[in-house]
């Protein structure tokens, strides 16, 4: 059984690429590294493991070249934080780690949007397909419509037709101009360039349409069919799933509960950093997506910056600054030719439910000033997603602000413990009662 408390040099919450390379850069350099993971193998959602086939070069690269003290801590999740430590859910019980230097690489998850009929049986986001998939989820034979925007669509069309499942199309809510833009840009990223054709070429023989978006999923409980929006009208098209996502947005939530300063990004918020990738708490850092949407390449270029400056390697990683920018410029890129148009936003209507864990319909949360009071009335947020679902989905309807959290006064309330549902044993373990019955 694992120790109840552990000291590292460096640690380092998630084990994606931003999060194994900062574990790479920093034990290079003599620390000892304690990289924390949900998951029971490292690699993120972008690595994430599939039982059908072996890990990607790459992934199997970075892991296999992590230094001698790196521990690698799976199936953890961080529940609360205190004075350099964190208080971390393990398969073995609560722990309490405690470091020097801590380095935020949470990630992003997808961005779900709530259309009639999303809620069905069959619909699940287009990064949820993948991650299905990949443990072993079966949709061979089965008749998958993928939708939403972004180049996210692709690699999961990619994933779905490698498992089996009939691809009947793509459908890019972007008009075919701005995917075209997008597309002639390329050019400043060969390697981005070279991904997509092959992407597009693992494609072949699967509809690609721009300007085009699902209104409706149909079915009573199983989705059956679904309705859809293009230049040609309305639609129908029977299909056994569909997997529909809108591109993704930061994991804020831990560096909320430890007092980081957010930054707004169109309408949802990011981890403020400087040059540094410092966070505005001493100590702290954040890489990858958690400062903002930019793919596997800036992660990994972030993630071995941060490392290397938890280390004071400052030298090393002011050399790499010039390679993140590029990087960061793609991202830019991305996001301006991939913006969510306004049908996207219309499409809930007043019975559309918007918090799914707990049943709370559009209609349910007009008229409301803040977030707060909508949660506090409904119940909206308060579910086993603890808001993670509808609170960004409501800051991309427009309806409250991402960093709209809970205070009265309009100042940044932070974020209240436990991130994550947890065990009771759990809470017995992280205050043990002594010989007088009283909570030490």
């Amino acid at each position: 059984m694992s120790e109840p408390s552990a000291h590292y040099d460096v640690l380092i919450v998630g084990a994606g690429p931003a999060g194994l390379a900062a574990a790479r850069a920093a034990a290079s350099h003599g620390a000892r590294v304690g990289l924390i993971d949900a998951q029971a193998r490292p690699g993120g959602q972008v690595w994430r493991h599939d039982i059908a086939s072996p890990p990607p070069r790459a992934a199997r690269r970075m892991i296999e070249s992590l230094p001698e003290g790196t521990e690698f801590l799976a199936q953890t999740q961080v529940l609360m934080a205190a004075e350099r430590s964190l208080l971390v859910e393990a398969p073995q019980g609560a722990r309490q780690l405690f470091y020097r230097s801590l380095i935020l690489a949470t990630g992003a998850r997808e961005l779900l949007l709530p259309f009639p009929g999303w809620t069905l049986l069959g619909v699940t986001g287009a990064g949820g397909a993948q991650a299905l998939l990949k443990q072993g989820w079966p949709m061979a034979g089965r008749r998958v419509l993928v939708a939403g925007s972004g180049p996210l669509l692709l690699a999961a069309a990619a994933t779905l037709r490698a498992h089996g499942a009939q691809v009947l199309g793509i459908l890019e809510q972007a008009p075919r101009s701005a995917v075209l833009g997008f597309a002639a840009g390329l050019w400043r990223w060969p390697g981005k360039a070279v991904q997509a054709l092959a992407l597009r070429a693992r494609l072949l023989g699967i509809p690609y349409r721009t300007g085009a978006m699902v209104r409706a999923a149909l079915g009573e409980e199983q989705l059956h069919a679904v309705e859809i929006e293009s230049a040609r009208g309305v639609e129908r098209i029977d299909c056994d799933h569909l997997a529909v996502g809108y591109g993704l947005v930061p994991n804020v939530e831990l560096a909320q509960l430890l007092g980081c300063r957010l930054q707004a990004n169109g309408a949802h918020v990011q981890v403020a950093v400087d040059e540094a990738l410092r966070t505005s708490v001493e100590h702290i850092y954040a890489a990858g997506e958690v400062c903002g949407i930019g793919g596997r390449d800036t992660a990994l270029i972030e993630g071995e910056m941060a490392g290397l400056h938890a280390v004071g390697a400052t030298a090393a990683a002011a050399a790499l600054q010039s390679r993140r920018q590029h990087a960061r410029d793609f991202s830019e890129h991305l996001s301006r030719s991939f913006v969510l148009g306004a049908r996207v936003h219309a499409l809930a209507t007043p019975e559309t439910l918007v918090c799914r864990c707990e049943d709370v319909p559009l209609s349910a949360l007009r008229g409301f000033a803040s977030l707060r009071a909508a949660k506090l009335a409904t119940r909206c947020g308060m579910g086993a997603c603890q808001g993670r679902i509808c609170g960004a989905a409501l800051a991309e309807l427009g309806l409250f602000a991402s960093n709209d959290k809970y205070d009265d006064d309009g100042r940044d309330g932070g974020r209240r413990p436990p991130l994550f549902p947890l065990r009771l044993a759990t809470l017995a373990e992280s205050f043990p009662i002594d010989s007088q019955g009283a909570h030490s």
